[in-house]
């Protein structure tokens, strides 16, 4: 199942119109990091910039000209390639001295900082947007989708690009967890790539259920909830207590990320992923083969939109917003153009 055909929270609003990203300056992103260097430390922090270039280019040339192993390069999530992005990336502190060697097209380095640790995957609170809309036909539709996301949240669902180029990644998961040989050998980086598109598209088929079934933003019995603020995970055994903690976005129905420390869900809500599994050809089981890539975890069925603004400059309009970490831009662009 690709991103084309998925239910929208919006789906009663016209698609307003526009092209996107015709050029990188269409889509900017900026991290907002879960915290800045100390300036010291035996790791060196750089803050990037960079256009037409994705983040694996970047580390590749860094590796290079630092004289470092690719995985001594730290970074907190990867970004996009047909953007203008700022991210921090961490290096080994003992090659600060070679900095001024690295030069790659498209790419800054707006500052640097020691700090104590390796920047990690996940190290971010969650990124600052700013995209451009051009041409757009209905811009009270357009107002319209973008307040209803405000206020209601936006679809968790992981983007295309999620899935590669090919859309073929979630398959080439599949084919991990049940011990068949792909076509070609994988690296670790591509392993880990496939087995997460396999479990993202199974919490994408989950998601759309929930929408279809308007239980979206609903605490039904059995299910796994989250707490916006800490993260925390429960089961709801009483809907009538906990249904006003989701209306008022204290917590959240989180979907499955299949693994074996998954935490599970109950009564029909577990019956309901069960069948997912089975639809898939696959068992709980089988992501044992995964390892720690596919250990299992919750994903919230929706995320805030924070800081949302939306402008107009001439035919163009131009929105500003927040999400958490691992929550996809393109998935409320997708609200906005009902072109997916």
């Amino acid at each position: 199942m690709t991103d084309t055909g998925f239910p929208r929270l919006t789906a009663g609003v016209p698609g307003c119109g526009g092209a996107f990203k015709l050029t990188p300056e269409d889509f900017e992103v900026e991290e907002l990091p879960a915290y800045l260097p100390s300036g010291e430390g035996t790791h060196l922090y750089l803050w990037v910039e960079k256009r037409g270039r994705d983040t694996r280019e970047v580390v590749r040339a860094l590796a290079t000209a630092l004289g470092v192993r690719e995985d001594d390069i730290g970074s907190a999530g990867m970004k996009d390639r047909q953007a203008v992005t700022r991210q921090w990336l961490s290096v080994p502190a003992n090659a600060e001295a070679r900095l001024p060697e690295f030069a790659l097209d498209g790419v800054r380095v707006l500052e640097a900082k020691r700090h104590g640790n390796k920047l990690r995957t996940g190290h971010l609170k969650g990124n600052r947007f700013r995209l451009r809309l051009r041409g757009v036909k209905d811009l009270e539709a357009a107002r319209e989708s973008f307040s209803r996301l405000a206020a209601q949240g936006v679809p968790n669902y992981f983007g295309e690009q999620r899935f590669g180029r090919a859309g073929d990644n979630a398959d080439l998961g599949r084919m991990l967890l049940l011990g068949q040989r792909l076509p070609k050998r994988p690296d670790r980086f591509q392993r880990k790539l496939y087995l997460s598109a396999f479990q993202s598209r199974l919490f994408n088929q989950a998601l759309a259920a929930r929408l279809t079934a308007g239980t979206f933003a609903t605490a039904l019995l059995g299910d796994v909830l989250r707490k916006e603020e800490t993260g925390g995970l429960f089961v709801c055994e009483a809907p009538d207590v906990d249904g006003p903690r989701v209306a008022s976005f204290e917590v959240s129905p989180a979907g499955p990320m299949f693994g074996p420390k998954m935490t599970a869900s109950k009564g029909e809500v577990a019956e309901f992923e069960a069948r997912l599994l089975a639809e898939a050809g696959v068992t709980l089981s089988d992501f044992q083969r995964g390892g720690d890539e596919t250990e299992g975890t919750r994903r919230p069925y929706r995320v805030r939109l924070g800081a949302a603004e939306l402008t107009v400059e001439g035919e163009d309009a131009l929105l500003t917003f927040e999400l958490p970490r691992g929550a996809y831009a393109t998935e409320v662009l997708h609200e906005l153009l009902k072109d997916g």
